[in-house]
């Protein structure tokens, strides 16, 4: 079932997250198309547990509405706190975790998300003096030049094991970590003392992982004044790639923004 839902969505999953808003004290009419009364009855339910007032129920807005908040989930406050050491609007750091980010950052077993990328394990492994050509040949599912492979959520510390065993700092290093999805190679670059403790602060919680992304973007001068500036499609571009467009990351964060920043402006 999804459990991603948003202002224009509509059905028996919607109408239920109304039920389930109506029964913890935020009353709303169970009509089962969400509207703005439910995005912002959402929006008071995450305010309240302290988590990211962005007005889309996922996961921790139904975890919140059980009564329960999950100490190693993103707060608020903590994207607060990201702006103000980038020196960036908050609008503007709300816009890249809707967009950006993969939302949860850690699977229900409380492992930090990731994804193993077999074409970075062989340049990891060239890096690590190892010849990926004849691993490949034996394990095209875990080395290749080619993208591809992937099994997604837990699945994909298989594959992440399998690749330890070939070798495990290389395994480590080519995996994508958490909500903002930051690659275990840059771990020196963004001045962890280790690859162990890179890794670690992933498994912490996500505000560790928002940590990353903050280190990420401020090692960063182009990256950090595309996003000081609003340049979106210079944003999108430097974050994900020459590729970005086919998903239309630069618009969909240039809408995100625009939301959060008329958010603020009502707000004050």
């Amino acid at each position: 079932m999804n459990m991603l839902y948003k202002f224009g969505d509509h059905g028996a999953e919607v109408e239920n997250l109304q039920k389930r808003l109506t029964s913890s004290g935020h009353p709303v009419p169970v009509t089962g198309y969400f509207d703005h009364g439910t995005e912002a009855a959402v929006m008071a339910v995450q305010k309240a547990k302290g988590l990211v007032v962005d007005g889309i129920a996922g996961p921790k807005t139904f975890i919140a509405l059980r009564g329960v908040t999950l100490p190693h989930h993103l707060t608020d406050a903590d994207l607060v706190n990201a702006a103000e050491l980038l020196g960036v609007q908050v609008a503007a750091v709300r816009a890249v975790n809707e967009v950006e980010s993969v939302g949860q950052g850690m699977l229900p077993d409380g492992r930090p998300k990731i994804l193993f990328e077999r074409h970075v394990f062989w340049k990891r492994l060239e890096a690590h003096g190892i010849d990926p050509a004849p691993i490949a040949a034996h394990k095209p599912a875990l080395v290749s030049q080619e993208r591809g492979g992937y099994q997604g959520g837990a699945a994909e510390y298989m594959r992440l094991a399998g690749a330890m065993l070939i070798c495990e700092a290389a395994a480590y290093e080519a995996c994508s970590w958490g909500a903002f999805q930051i690659m275990g190679y840059h771990w020196k670059d963004l001045g962890y003392e280790s690859l162990a403790e890179f890794v670690a602060a992933m498994e912490e919680s996500e505000a560790e992982q928002l940590g990353a992304f903050v280190r990420f973007i401020a090692q960063d001068a182009a990256l950090l004044a595309a996003l000081k500036a609003r340049k979106w499609s210079t944003f999108a571009k430097l974050y994900n790639g020459p590729d970005y467009a086919r998903n239309l990351y630069d618009a969909k964060l240039a809408q995100a923004y625009t939301k959060y920043s008329q958010a603020e402006k009502a707000a004050a």
